[in-house]
């Protein structure tokens, strides 16, 4: 996983119609905030599969039932929103906890 340059993976353990449980794997040699930035931005995604915004049906990964298979990875919308996500919940999680 490190070695490809991807630090977090999620991706539904019971079914990909309707997912409700995940499993996250994350690289474990990260700093403090990278690994807790990672964490949530693996939330996140669960988020958008529960939410029905982000869907994997018939091998074709779907955005707002807009298939988006064919996407580079960092023009797919579901992680420009994680991303974007992942900064905005770590703010709030320094300001809540004050580390």
């Amino acid at each position: 996983m490190y070695r490809d340059g991807v630090y977090g993976w999620v991706w539904p353990t019971d079914c990909n119609h309707r997912p409700r449980e995940f499993e996250i794997e994350m690289h474990n040699f990260m700093t403090h905030e990278h690994y807790t930035k990672t964490l949530l931005h693996e939330c996140w995604h669960i988020h958008q599969h529960i939410k029905g915004d982000l869907k994997d049906k018939h091998g074709k990964r779907l955005w707002c039932g807009i298939d988006c298979s064919q996407l580079d990875y960092e023009d797919q919308p579901w992680e420009q929103e994680a991303h974007q996500m992942e900064d905005i919940l770590f703010e709030e999680y320094i300001r809540d906890n004050e580390l």
